[in-house]
């Protein structure tokens, strides 16, 4: 847990990206990226597909490295991946002949080699997931709810500082999603973590995010700072400040909507 109070954290830039391009061949994913990751924030970013946000967060984790600029965690280069920034990808990628708490253990086990200590850890997590009860049970026995919730507290075992999501929730249906969400901005909250997350959900970006960046033509086009006066219940996703958030976030991508048009889009009366 970070001790740091809240407004300390939320000032002292963690991760700091100075002139970062990266191209694949001949096609420019990142030009010339600026961005100062201040600790203890929840980040989104959104974008087109292939824009590059999966790749700004392998970036991000130090398994790329920019090709022009400089990446700096904690006032030092990141030259590589560190067990104090945790990645979660888009599919749990589980070892189904697992149990539960093997599976949440594995990285902790390659790195260090399991202690008792270790294996409390995990429970604690899994108990905050509220996994405790499977923690024995295989992977295949578990839904795919309950598989994202593993591949989060596998990522949370080793207490990073800075944790990574790219699009977890895409695969899962509404209702688990949304639940999803909730737990992990209660997490982020409990943790004190600072959370980059990627989406292409823009309703997702604003529910978690304290702030949302726009990613487009290489660098952020528009970052939203995402501000409620009630605390993040499903209730919020109701409010006339989100759908207003909505239609900000729509026309900074370029989406073609007026509006109203963004304002019945959010409220599922588009086709009304």
């Amino acid at each position: 847990m970070n001790n740091l109070p809240p407004d300390e954290m939320m000032t002292q830039p963690l991760l700091f990206l100075q002139g970062v391009s990266f191209s694949y061949g001949e096609k420019s994913i990142l030009d010339g990226l600026n961005w100062s990751l201040m600790q203890g924030g929840f980040e989104c970013i959104i974008g087109r597909s292939g824009c590059g946000k999966s790749t700004l967060l392998q970036l991000l984790c130090g398994l790329t490295q920019p090709q022009n600029g400089k990446i700096s965690f904690k006032g030092s280069a990141l030259t590589k991946p560190t067990k104090d920034i945790s990645y979660v990808f888009q599919k749990p990628n589980l070892l189904e002949w697992l149990s539960v708490i093997d599976n949440v253990l594995l990285p902790m086990k390659l790195r260090e080699g399991l202690t008792q200590r270790g294996k409390s850890q995990a429970m604690n997590i899994l108990e905050l997931l509220g996994l405790s009860a499977h923690a024995n049970k295989p992977i295949w026995q578990i839904s795919g709810g309950e598989q994202s919730r593993v591949a989060i507290a596998r990522a949370l075992v080793s207490s990073p500082k800075v944790l990574l999501l790219d699009e977890p929730f895409a695969s899962l249906d509404a209702i688990t999603r949304d639940e999803l969400q909730g737990e992990l901005r209660n997490l982020h909250d409990q943790l004190g973590l600072t959370t980059v997350f990627v989406t292409h959900d823009i309703h997702e970006a604003i529910y978690l995010g304290d702030r949302v960046h726009v990613l487009r033509d290489g660098h952020f086009a528009h970052t939203q700072d995402i501000d409620f006066l009630t605390s993040r219940k499903p209730s919020l996703k109701d409010d006339a400040h989100f759908a207003n958030y909505s239609y900000i976030l729509r026309t900074s991508l370029g989406s073609k909507l007026s509006k109203n048009a963004g304002a019945k889009d959010f409220l599922g009366l588009s086709h009304v």
